[in-house]
């Protein structure tokens, strides 16, 4: 079978498969499929030309479109470079041989749109698998009245490729229930959480940090961005030092970075909290630090449309207690079923300082919350059995 796949948002290709579009396409070029990944030669995290590809690393083809590029996350220039990268793609398809199945990220929504009407017009296999929902995932930030009359045809373009595809793959089950509120004919649909590899994420375990038995390490990791409500845990551990009901000394532990990084670190600075801001670490790094700590929170902002994110997935293969903000319900339920965590009231910091002060002073209640994590990490995050399904839907 030959497969396109199309996907906007990928690492880079240096070796190593990251990401899920990558991770897949070897899936299926190992199981005999011709395989091409279609992605753009622009980098949305460092906002510079990726490298070129490490081809011979690959069973997959790698092909670079390209895109304009754009220094802001939001902003009218990534909506015309989004706009821009999916009618290159669209040419570059046209020049291929038919293939058998395209299988199209979104976001981005242009490419998916054009290459919806491709697959109808062509009688070929479409499949959609939905990252994000836009755009309702970025109207929180809008506060332009020229940019919201841009936003007006996203949800158009987004319920167009909805509405064509045959298959239906989600990283959540609230997004994958928003494509087919669209979507009648559609029979196939599954929601894969995004999850990683277990046996890659545990080569982490080799840059483990030394951390003192007095201390009680609180992570985070992820994106410094307006979606996180980092202030409202740094609070939480400032109300517990005045407090002083805790047996040990809190450090808050943040691996990432983003545009409000400084304005987070000053936060803390003004609350006297101690803590340590790593960056952005390669991803094993990340996972050594992650491990070492003690507990990992999920505050993210009231309103914000994220459901089951990267982020959720290591928390779950770390094997640590998760304290929870997120108002998804999706994930608050998972919690809840797993027992793995303390479900919190968004934005409310008193609730944040309850739950890590129990979860400080009750070592067992911890052990057992970072246990069960472990099965909820096995059983639903480790891609190396959970994209199986994607596979065997598609392919059968």
């Amino acid at each position: 079978m030959r497969i396109l796949i199309v996907a906007n948002f990928c690492l880079d290709f240096n070796g190593n498969v990251d990401g899920r579009f990558l991770y897949l396409a070897e899936l299926l070029s190992q199981r005999g499929h011709d395989v091409e990944l279609i992605t753009s030669d622009f980098s949305h995290s460092t906002k510079n030309r990726k490298e070129l590809p490490l081809q011979n690393a690959y069973k997959t083809k790698l092909t670079y479109c390209h895109e304009p590029g754009y220094v802001k996350h939001v902003g009218i220039k990534r909506l015309w470079s989004h706009y821009e990268w999916g009618k290159n793609v669209m040419k570059y398809v046209k020049t291929l041989e038919k293939p058998d199945l395209v299988y199209c990220a979104i976001p981005s929504l242009t490419a998916a749109k054009l290459l919806a009407g491709y697959c109808k017009k062509k009688h070929i296999r479409f499949a959609i698998d939905v990252q994000d929902l836009w755009p309702e995932a970025i109207f929180m930030f809008i506060h332009n009245k020229l940019l919201q009359l841009f936003t007006i045809p996203m949800k158009w373009y987004a319920n167009q490729s909805y509405r064509a595809a045959d298959y239906v793959i989600a990283v959540s089950e609230t997004y994958m229930k928003r494509a087919l509120s669209v979507n009648r004919k559609c029979s196939k649909h599954i929601s894969v959480f995004l999850g990683n590899d277990k046996a890659y994420f545990e080569q982490g375990l080799n840059f483990l940090q030394e951390k003192p038995k007095d201390e009680f390490w609180i992570n985070y990791v992820g994106t410094l961005s307006y979606s996180y409500d980092l202030k409202c845990v740094i609070d939480a551990i400032a109300m517990l030092n005045e407090q002083q009901v805790v047996n040990k000394k809190l450090r808050l532990v943040i691996c990432g970075d983003g545009p409000l990084r400084k304005q987070f670190e000053d936060y803390a600075k003004a609350r006297h909290i101690d803590f340590c801001f790593y960056g952005k670490l390669p991803y094993v790094k990340m996972v050594g630090v992650m491990c070492s700590s003690d507990v990992v929170v999920n505050c993210i902002t009231k309103g914000a449309a994220q459901s089951i994110t990267n982020k959720i997935g290591d928390y779950a293969l770390s094997g640590l207690p998760v304290i929870n903000t997120q108002e998804s319900d999706e994930y608050r339920a998972m919690v809840e079923k797993y027992q793995c965590g303390i479900n919190c009231e968004c934005g409310n910091s008193e609730q944040v300082a309850d739950a890590i002060e129990k979860l400080v002073n009750d070592r067992n209640l911890c052990k057992l919350m970072g246990y069960n994590s472990s099965v909820l990490g096995r059983e639903l995050f480790d891609r190396r059995h959970t994209y199986l399904q994607i596979v065997n839907m598609i392919t059968q």
